[in-house]
């Protein structure tokens, strides 16, 4: 019975808008922690999956040994590869092909990739303007990897300390 008139007299003075309009009033003034993107920027995590990137050995020939395990652990089918063998009978991409659109962003083709080629950099910041953009090829992925080669280092780095 005491229940009853409790919950009745809680409904009758609105016991649940009293609680949440004390929530807000509680942060109400209390100091914003808005950031104001694009001028700030909040802190990124090393191990952060973005803009993909092919990348190269330092001698400056391309680390893809056209193995395909990225391509076939893709869940979004999103990479495409074609490949040929060469004079010195190693084996090389002639097509090597992304759709970010496709691409789910999980990292699987960086971690079944044996020779460390494909990576997932923190570039977060892109977009596309026609159709068709949005699909990586091989040199614009070399491209991506040549200019963020040194921060992809330093992220490879610092993720081997937590392995």
């Amino acid at each position: 019975m005491k229940q009853r008139v409790a919950g009745f007299f809680k409904s009758f003075l609105l016991w649940e808008l009293l609680k949440g309009l004390r929530l807000t009033g509680r942060y109400l003034f209390s100091r914003k922690i808005t950031v104001r993107y694009p001028d700030e920027k909040t802190p990124q995590s090393p191990r952060f999956r973005g803009l993909h990137a092919l990348r190269r050995y330092p001698n400056g020939e391309e680390r893809c040994i056209a193995c395909k395990l990225c391509e076939a652990v893709c869940p979004a089918l999103a990479i495409t590869i074609d490949s040929e063998e060469r004079d010195d009978g190693t084996r090389r991409t002639t097509r090597y092909d992304i759709d970010l659109f496709k691409c789910i962003y999980c990292g699987f083709c960086e971690e079944a990739c044996p020779v460390d080629s494909i990576v997932e950099t923190r570039v977060f910041e892109y977009h596309f303007e026609k159709r068709g953009e949005q699909i990586m090829h091989k040199e614009d992925l070399l491209a991506i990897g040549d200019k963020y080669e040194e921060q992809i280092a330093a992220d490879r780095e610092a993720d081997s300390q937590y392995r």
